[in-house]
């Protein structure tokens, strides 16, 4: 019996679940398309309401023509200026004047405006009425403001190209502002598409009531060009084109027969070209296509509206799918209880021994994290060895590159000096054989013995100066003394250090380190921070190359702190491999002659015992820039701890 309402319970949870998500998952998709709605509909009002304030601009300059038909060139310019187009009306290309000329009239036409000097003292002596044309009636291009990247259109002929005779005729009959069809501006060399809309200007006096009274009274246009991009960037929010593809087609003029099926030649604008999303590749979500009509300057525009997924028309699944899992387990469970209630007493029976054998897991879990603490410390300790050996073997390549530096100036000197041996015996053998010698003999002598001088001189030297930057490197290196030094002999001295590897690797190495930057710090680690760097250009950066470059650069960062930067042109890492860079033990060239540790050390050393910061940069094949920022004198204290697994600073 408690079995079959178990089970009844179960189903009834069940139903109410799938019921409570098919809620959920409507409310949703209602959500969304409301949303779509709403954007598709201000989108749609703001073109209009923008458009109409073109428009109202426009109706504004034909109402200036009809208190006197007759508006000069300087007039027109003053006018145009003052309503600061370029700040209040940015989307607009140009306003312009379309004067009709008889074709008896054209030849005076062009000779009064290559003459007019309104604006311009020389004139315009270029002026061309163009395409050349012989008709009844000329729609000349007169006045263009602004006249700057609009001069193609300066004199163009519109009654030379029917798209905008057609609207040019409707206009003048109607009376209204009529808008062209979707056309390439001659001024525009983009190729972007644009429109051009017209408003009537009539003489004053004559009545206009009738098409022959409007046709008769014509005098002209006035025009507003547009780039329709350009316009829809000041309706249109930028971010609101991520989620919404909006898309506005030319439908012609209502009633037209002509009129063209949406393709290339009617579009006008298309945001999927102004944005880098998914919006190509996927389809547009169920029920988020939409069509509205706008009438432009009596012609219809059909924007098209498509939403796609995001945060804006999400619909997310979690909830539905938090549902459903909380309604089942929870179905589950309320089945579960009637079915066991009868075993309650048995369940608390296995309860009390779940608990007393927790209790023994626990103790087990105590004893081993008891055993895990010792091992932790032995591997810590080892860790400490290991980094311990590290710089003795780094101390060492030191020793074995300064040993065979000093080679060549020390053979140099024991060669010179036993062939100055050789010299002197001969001397002395011609000596006692003649009993006298000649000046010249002498003064060759001399000469090669002064020459032999020089060349051990200059190799002791050498072999002197190569000594003394070892034994400040490993007396530093070794004894962690902390004293005032100079950064850039600190540089200078480790690179003395390796300049036999450097040399064998063809690499070259470029020290940009100005004097005066002293430090109050621990010489040894720098050096020891210097040479690991070294190590890993050499044995990381450069290894299968022929050679390369290392560059070392400093420069004081405010008052109190430097920054060093160590660069080469190597073969970079990976970003996996930089994410683990100060990881102990983490190497690529195991079992090759890296043991892991060096990154480390230098991490250790930079944050805990000079105080500073480290930044590791690399590309793969654009080599490594390792930058440190260090306190030109470091704080008293111990050093820290080991950091066994830093994070990289960005």
């Amino acid at each position: 019996m408690m079995r079959s309402r178990g089970y009844l319970a179960f189903i009834i949870g069940i139903c109410l679940t799938a019921a409570t998500c098919y809620a959920v998952v409507t409310t949703q998709r209602q959500q969304a398309q409301d949303n779509f709605q709403r954007d598709v509909e201000k989108v749609a009002r703001d073109t209009e309401v923008r458009l109409q304030t073109y428009f109202d601009m426009l109706l504004g300059i034909k109402g200036m023509y009809a208190l006197e038909d007759r508006i000069d060139r300087q007039r027109f310019h003053r006018f145009v200026t003052e309503l600061k187009l370029d700040r209040r009306y940015p989307g607009f290309q140009a306003i312009q004047f379309v004067r009709m000329v008889p074709e008896t009239e054209l030849a005076a036409f062009t000779a009064a405006v290559k003459g007019d000097t309104a604006i311009d003292a020389r004139g315009y002596p270029d002026f061309l009425v163009h395409p050349a044309s012989r008709r009844d009636l000329h729609y000349i291009i007169e006045y263009t403001e602004p006249l700057k990247g609009n001069e193609n259109a300066f004199g163009l002929d519109l009654a030379a190209l029917p798209p905008h005779l057609r609207a040019l005729e409707l206009g003048r009959d109607s009376g209204e502002i009529v808008a062209t069809e979707r056309i390439t501006l001659v001024q525009d060399s983009s190729g972007e598409p644009g429109f051009v809309a017209r408003a009537p200007v009539y003489r004053s006096g004559p009545p206009l009531q009738t098409v022959e009274q409007r046709r008769a009274a014509l005098v002209g246009f006035v025009a507003i060009v547009f780039r329709v991009n350009t316009l829809m960037r000041e309706v249109i929010d930028a971010s609101l084109l991520e989620h919404i593809h909006v898309r506005i087609d030319d439908g012609g003029y209502p009633g037209a027969r002509d009129v063209q099926p949406s393709s290339v030649d009617t579009l006008l604008y298309d945001s999927a070209g102004k944005v880098s999303t998914h919006q190509a590749r996927s389809a547009p979500l169920d029920g988020m296509a939409q069509q509205k009509d706008l009438m432009v300057g009596q012609r219809r525009w059909l924007m098209r509206f498509e939403g796609y997924g995001g945060t804006r028309y999400s619909r997310s699944q979690l909830p539905v799918l938090v549902i459903g899992v909380a309604g089942f387990i929870i179905s589950a469970l309320i089945a579960a209880l009637l079915v066991s209630t009868r075993r309650v007493i048995d369940a608390k029976h296995g309860l009390e021994y779940s608990l007393a054998e927790l209790e023994r897991q626990k103790s087990n879990v105590e004893q081993a994290r008891s055993d895990l603490s010792v091992v932790a410390e032995t591997l810590k300790q080892a860790q400490t060895n290991l980094q311990t050996s590290e710089k003795m073997a780094s101390l060492g390549a030191l020793v074995a590159g300064v040993a065979h530096e000093l080679n060549t100036p020390i053979g140099n000197s024991l060669l010179t000096a036993s062939a100055l041996s050789d010299m002197v015996r001969d001397f002395e053998r011609r000596l006692a054989a003649d009993g006298g010698l000649k000046r010249s003999v002498l003064e060759t002598h001399l000469a090669d013995a002064r020459k032999a001088c020089d060349i051990m001189n200059s190799s002791l030297t050498r072999a002197a100066d190569l000594i003394t930057s070892f034994k400040q490197v490993a007396v530093d290196q070794a004894s962690g003394q902390r004293r005032r030094f100079q950064l850039d002999e600190v540089v200078h001295d480790t690179l003395a250090t390796y300049a036999a590897q450097l040399r064998r690797a063809g690499c070259e190495v470029k020290v940009d380190v100005p004097a005066g930057l002293e430090f109050d710090s621990y010489p040894g680690s720098l050096s020891q921070v210097l040479s690991n760097l070294i190590g890993n250009a050499l044995l990381h950066g450069f290894d299968g190359r022929d050679g390369g470059a290392i560059v070392i650069e400093a420069r004081r960062e405010g008052a109190d702190l430097v920054k060093l930067r160590f660069s080469d042109n190597g073969a970079g890492m990976t970003a996996g491999t930089l994410h683990k860079i100060f990881d102990p033990f983490f190497t690529t060239k195991l079992g090759q002659g890296g043991s892991g540790l060096g990154m480390n050390i230098v991490y250790n050393i930079v944050t805990g015992v000079l105080r500073g910061t480290i930044r590791v940069e690399s590309e793969p094949g654009a080599g490594t820039t390792v930058t440190l920022v260090l306190p030109t004198r470091a704080p008293e204290g111990a050093a820290p701890e080991p950091v066994h697994r830093p994070a990289l600073q960005p």
